[in-house]
């Protein structure tokens, strides 16, 4: 950390009416006999009143002494900060230096400018330069000439579409949204098993374009995705069309700015469409997650370039998906479920309860395969003009997913192998049985989308349960 000089110090900067104002002061100052030096921040030699301007254009000590505002005057005993005032103020310029009849010819105030050292341009950039980085991740030298989009292209960091480059004044911005320490580990990520630390998942929420905000939200839904009841390495490694798909809960939500209504499951949102994006450079880039290696898809989906959405809260009066699994009311929360993209419902006619369930129950009865039953799970989004016809019915969720349930229950001779010709089916055994479509508590309902259009949709899911994936739902920790 630079030193100052005993004495009276005082820092300024040319584009600042305030300092070129105080300019004849700083020369009463030097005249006078306590010690004056006085640092320019943006143009050497100014102010032009003042012998031996020292040169802080590169703002390293304007940074290290934490100078907000110009000007800004400190007193300086034994090379340590005493006290400072900023701006101008006859009255506190004389009583602080001791010196009478300063600046008689001048407005007896006038507030400063915002120092360079702060400015929003540039802090990140000082912060890097001069902060003692806290980053410990292997740094990556592009030659002058080199494309940095191109250079990420060429080294596989990529999921086919351009990336930010992470440079450390990035990282270290990005890194602002979170309370947690950069060295803490958040996952052991598959498919190698590679433990992945706070600072390695704000790498790649830089490269997918999140704002730090949204680094909370990414770092739950990278624990999440890696642990073991959602089983990330199986949703890569299955040959179906499989992506962890996101959906979050609470205050939070709102607060960084996510889409919960029109195209909520498609593009123009930065929140929604860079936190997915992120959850899966991670996967890829610490993980080792790669289409054609590990990941084995055999047509692929949407989600897995990154599906993140918002649930639409306040217009329902129904229990949140996060509420639903256990999750306290108001809680920020992401659940991660391995989904496909939407399957549009419509329904221009049903205006009665009764009538909607069975079209939703008719939708969701052939998923995957009309005849294969209890071994996938679904998510049901439900548009804002469906769900107005529940509410004024009066149906709440329990009573809405009774029904639906009831209604997915069919014969098992309807669907054994070979029953209608189709030889795809369950098993034999299960002829006489009456076989729910699918486990309980499935599909998971969620509210969410434009309030015009008599339309709901269906995320499909991957095989449930214990060989396959659980939707797995955390706390999102600040």
């Amino acid at each position: 950390m630079p030193t100052l000089p005993d004495g009276l110090v005082a820092f300024v900067k040319k584009d600042c009416p305030t300092c070129e104002l105080v300019g004849p002061v700083l020369a009463q100052l030097q005249a006078g006999d306590t010690p004056l030096t006085v640092y320019t921040q943006d143009v050497p030699g100014f102010p032009e009143e003042v012998e031996g301007v020292v040169d802080d254009t590169s703002l390293e000590v304007s940074w290290h002494h934490d100078i907000e505002t110009v000007p800004t005057l400190l007193r300086v005993d034994a090379g340590a900060e005493d006290d400072r005032i900023v701006g101008w103020s006859r009255d506190h310029w004389e009583t602080f230096t001791g010196q009478a009849g300063l600046g008689g010819d001048l407005p007896d105030m006038r507030p400063g400018c915002g120092s360079l050292s702060v400015d929003p341009n540039l802090v990140d950039q000082l912060a890097a330069r001069f902060g003692g980085s806290a980053i410990s991740s292997r740094r990556v030298e592009v030659a002058t000439l080199e494309d940095e989009i191109e250079a990420m292209f060429d080294r596989g960091w990529s999921d086919g579409l351009p990336l930010v480059p992470p440079t450390e004044a990035r990282v270290l911005r990005m890194l602002e949204g979170t309370t947690r320490a950069p060295d803490e580990v958040v996952a052991v990520v598959p498919p190698d098993l590679v433990e992945c630390t706070v600072e390695k998942v704000a790498i790649n929420a830089v490269m997918a374009g999140c704002r730090p905000e949204y680094l909370p939200v990414v770092l739950a839904a990278v624990e999440a995705a890696c642990s073991d009841s959602f089983n990330m390495h199986g949703v890569l490694a299955t040959t179906m069309n499989c992506g962890p798909i996101l959906v979050v809960n609470g205050p939070i939500a709102k607060a960084i700015g996510m889409n919960a209504a029109g195209n909520v499951l498609g593009q123009g949102n930065r929140a929604n469409m860079t936190i997915g994006r992120a959850l899966q450079l991670v996967i890829r880039n610490v993980g080792g997650g790669r289409p054609q290696e590990v990941d084995r898809s055999a047509h692929g989906a949407p989600s897995k370039l990154g599906l993140c959405f918002a649930e639409l809260e306040d217009a329902s009066q129904w229990s949140t998906l996060a509420e639903e699994r256990g999750i306290a009311a108001g809680t920020n929360a992401v659940t991660v479920f391995a989904g496909q993209g939407p399957t549009p419902i419509v329904d221009q006619l049903s205006r009665d309860a009764d009538s909607l369930v069975r079209t939703f129950a008719a939708c969701l009865a052939p998923t995957f395969h009309p005849k294969l039953v209890m071994g996938f799970d679904s998510m049901l989004v439900i548009g804002p003009e469906h769900m107005r016809v529940y509410e004024q019915a009066g149906w709440d969720k329990t009573r809405f997913r009774a029904e639906l349930d009831a209604l997915l229950v069919r014969p098992g001779a309807e669907l054994v192998r070979g029953a209608g010709g189709i030889l795809e089916g369950i098993p034999e055994a299960l002829k006489d049985a009456d076989v729910p479509k699918f486990r309980p508590g499935v599909p998971l309902i969620v509210h969410a989308g434009g309030d015009a259009g008599l339309f709901s949709a269906i995320l499909s899911g991957w095989v449930a349960g214990d060989k396959g994936s659980e939707p797995t739902t955390l706390e999102i920790q600040l």
